[in-house]
């Protein structure tokens, strides 16, 4: 069985889905990474939700904005998949997602994103490229990629 991926406006997620997402970032992003920040940033009201489910259950997860909310171009942010099943590649799933989404939705083909650094090597594979130098984010070394 595959994970699958729907796209929601915030006004769309059910408070099930609302809760799913939010402790699946926090299990990841603060727990996981060690790394307390404000996650809920008052940007989830302008994302689109894509929301991957396995077994009824939120396992992957991404933000979407169009240009000029985030950055001049359109960007994916939050993107995250449930520890225990990252080793069935569903992260590469998930980037297609997102981009077609963008596309769909934004008639979109320019992304940027604040990636981790250390997943520099993943966000090539979906041909993002660096632009300029890295930066700490909430004290986690990120660098600006492109897809052009």
């Amino acid at each position: 069985m595959m994970v699958q991926f729907k796209i929601k406006r915030f006004n769309e997620l059910s408070v099930v889905d609302l809760y799913e997402l939010l402790q699946l970032r926090s299990e990841v992003f603060v727990v996981e990474q060690n790394c307390v920040y404000q996650d809920i940033d008052g940007k989830d009201e302008k994302a689109l939700h894509l929301i991957g489910t396995f077994n009824d259950k939120i396992v992957a997860y991404a933000r979407l904005f169009n240009r000029d909310y985030y950055f001049e171009e359109a960007s994916i942010g939050r993107v995250v998949i449930r520890e225990q099943y990252r080793d069935r590649k569903w992260g590469h799933e998930l980037m297609k997602a997102a981009i077609a989404g963008i596309k769909e939705h934004f008639d979109e083909d320019a992304i940027t994103i604040s990636a981790q650094l250390y997943l520099k090597k993943f966000y090539e594979s979906h041909g993002f490229v660096q632009a300029g130098e890295g930066y700490l984010e909430d004290g986690i070394p990120h660098i600006r990629m492109h897809l052009l």
